[in-house]
């Protein structure tokens, strides 16, 4: 198939052309490659500003160094122009090994019998503190309008869990408490309303945890604890106990009623310092993708018997950029293969100028989201269909990114169009992210 950005090989087949068009073809490749790594870096500088679901909004822009995201020999090779795979049908992801399924002797949970019924999901994100001060207007939004779904936050970006459970390592460290005061209560009452209830669970991310546990914190090479921009300590991805923890949570969730788990920062830190941590001690010869896929999968494995179902929560970029996949430890096409939800975040004003040809993409919000979700079709048809594949879910943007220069104000058009384009993608289930629980109402069906 025809190269989508650069035809490489059309000046060899002009025999005539002579040393000059030679020349030129080398100006054009070099100067796509500079195009190529110019926006990859300014991609990164926005990392901190992005990162994930944050509730402030307003970090402060950080840059991923460049020792770390060049810490495998070709990793750029891998990428074309904008970090973009070189054509639609080149969607081999991370590395050679997981360019192909690669099905097990024995089929993955091959003796799971599923039963739970799936829901089309169509919701908004509402944190805790919403959940006690205005509970009934959030009902109301979601009764009044085409939404069925909420999720809520279960464990947030400081470690602590919003509600008391029966989890003997979060009552050791402190971290529960009573923001949610009757949890049972609240989700019953959802479940009468026919509104689909997901946990959301912060999980890399906790200074918590890491301060009580410093075993299983994300330490520097000279033992002192890595900390982000915010000041934040993170748990490492490499350690078994961390996973026995999430898990711990993620299975009361289940107990009180949760329909869903959704995983939200599960990857490795992007802040900077980074480039100080060494995990070659933890990660022996698994790579970072390694360590969050087999953590996923042990995820998988324990909650779907319980009947519910397993979100995570991953940067759109590494939907197309093998580097940023690297970096993070999320290979879009890995956890497919073991989750039911697979929730990309293409929020428009998230993406530099330049990626996917768009001038820029937070003045493009259609055209972003339909790109991306294009990209994701190409990866998940790669995955054998007799095992599992998880259906795409993105986080769409509801808020006006005014911290970037090139932006539109948000609202009826702009999320509507966002929403038509999940669907000319070939998907029905979306969610909207608004960290002050403020949607637009006009952009969503039967208000």
């Amino acid at each position: 198939m025809k190269n989508d950005y650069i035809d490489y090989g059309r000046h060899s087949r002009r025999r005539t052309a002579g040393k000059k068009t030679v020349i030129a073809a080398i100006i054009v490749m070099l100067v796509a490659g500079a195009a190529g790594l110019a926006v990859f870096f300014v991609s990164s500088y926005y990392y901190e500003i992005i990162d994930e679901q944050d509730n402030s909004l307003t970090a402060t822009p950080d840059s991923v160094s460049v020792a770390e995201s060049m810490q495998d020999d070709g990793a750029l090779e891998q990428t074309g122009v904008y970090g973009l795979w070189h054509s639609p049908e080149d969607t081999a992801q991370v590395d050679e090994k997981d360019s192909v399924y690669h099905p097990e002797e024995n089929l993955w949970m091959g003796d799971f019998k599923d039963e739970r019924p799936r829901v089309t999901a169509k919701g908004i994100y509402v944190s805790a503190a919403y959940m006690t001060s205005r509970f009934d207007k959030a009902v109301e939004l979601v009764e009044s309008t085409e939404l069925n779904t909420m999720v809520i936050d279960v464990k947030t970006d400081d470690g602590y869990i919003m509600f008391h459970m029966n989890s003997d390592k979060a009552r050791e460290v402190g971290a529960l408490t009573s923001t949610i005061p009757d949890i049972e209560t609240t989700i019953r009452k959802l479940k009468e309303k026919g509104i689909y209830a997901v946990a959301r669970i912060v999980s890399m991310m906790d200074p918590k945890y890491a301060k009580a546990h410093p075993e299983l914190a994300v330490k520097k090479k000279d033992g002192t604890m890595f900390k982000d921009s915010t000041g934040r300590m993170w748990l490492n991805p490499f350690k078994e106990g961390v996973w026995d923890y999430l898990i711990e949570i993620a299975k009361e969730c289940v107990n009180i009623g949760f329909d869903e788990i959704n995983f939200d920062y599960i990857r490795f830190s992007t802040g900077k310092g980074m480039d100080q941590v060494d995990f070659s001690e933890d990660a022996g010869e698994r790579t970072r993708i390694d360590a969050i896929t087999d953590g996923i999968k042990r995820i998988c494995e324990e909650l779907k018997p319980m009947g519910a179902f397993v979100s995570c929560d991953v940067y759109g970029a590494i939907i197309t950029s093998t580097v940023d996949a690297k970096i993070v430890g999320q290979s879009f096409f890995r956890m497919a293969q073991y989750l039911d939800y697979i929730c990309p975040m293409i929020y428009p004003s998230h993406y530099a100028d330049g990626y996917y040809n768009l001038d820029h993409p937070d003045m493009h919000p259609y055209e972003l989201v339909n790109h991306a979700l294009l990209d994701t079709n190409r990866i998940l048809y790669m995955i054998d269909p007799d095992g599992n594949k998880a259906d795409v879910r993105p986080w769409l943007q509801d808020f006006t990114a005014t911290w970037v220069k090139y932006h539109l104000d948000y609202g009826q058009k702009e999320v509507r169009d966002q929403i038509e384009a999940v669907y000319d993608a070939g998907y029905t289930s979306w969610l909207l992210w608004n960290a002050g629980i403020e949607y637009t109402r006009s952009a969503l069906h039967g208000s």
